[in-house]
């Protein structure tokens, strides 16, 4: 039960990150018979998909690292990435009544949404800075953060539960804090 619910919120959380680097690595995993993934989403440990998925991650790797670049490819892979988020929660919990597919799936959206806006909006704080570096830098962390997750996801369900849990109060505060500059902005104006 806990290895399942990790694996639908893992790969939900990492699709809105970087799709294509989860699905390269639950692809390779499997491919290697590093994980067993649920008969749902074995077609993922394939060759075609993996070659495919690589595919997209090199270009997202390069696009990513360029400002405004990045940001046009998360406004466009947003369409992608959280749809695919909901597939994928929806499929880590193929053996289970047709309503409590829907719900992971619709639980898979909404969190494939709120790491893919987060990212979204952080990039674009991060595109505002001058120079090139913070740019790469947060590509490159964006990069490792899904892969570390998917793998602890997989490996050490607990674990992620419980960051998955950090990430999402970090997030709530946030929000909140900006919700609150921005009111407060308005009503100086």
């Amino acid at each position: 039960m806990i290895e399942t619910l990790s694996l639908a919120l893992g790969s939900s959380w990492a699709s809105g990150l970087n799709l294509y680097a989860a699905l390269s690595v639950m692809g390779l995993l499997q491919y290697f018979d590093k994980i067993r993934l649920p008969e749902s989403m074995a077609v993922i440990g394939e060759p075609v998909v993996i070659a495919v998925a690589l595919f997209f991650y090199c270009i997202e790797f390069f696009a990513d690292k360029i400002p405004l670049v990045d940001s046009l490819w998360d406004g466009l892979q947003g369409f992608v990435k959280i749809p695919a988020g909901a597939v994928l929660a929806a499929g880590s919990v193929y053996d289970v009544a047709p309503e409590y597919m829907l719900i992971a799936g619709l639980g898979g959206l909404g969190v494939a949404a709120s790491s893919h806006l987060s990212n979204a909006s952080m990039r674009l704080a991060v595109n505002a800075s001058p120079e090139p570096v913070s740019n790469i830098a947060a590509s490159a962390g964006k990069d490792l953060t899904t892969v570390a997750g998917i793998w602890s996801a997989i490996n050490y369900p607990w674990f992620f539960i419980a960051a998955f849990i950090l990430w999402c109060t970090a997030l709530i505060i946030f929000w909140k804090k900006l919700s609150r500059k921005v009111s407060n902005y308005k009503q100086e104006n």
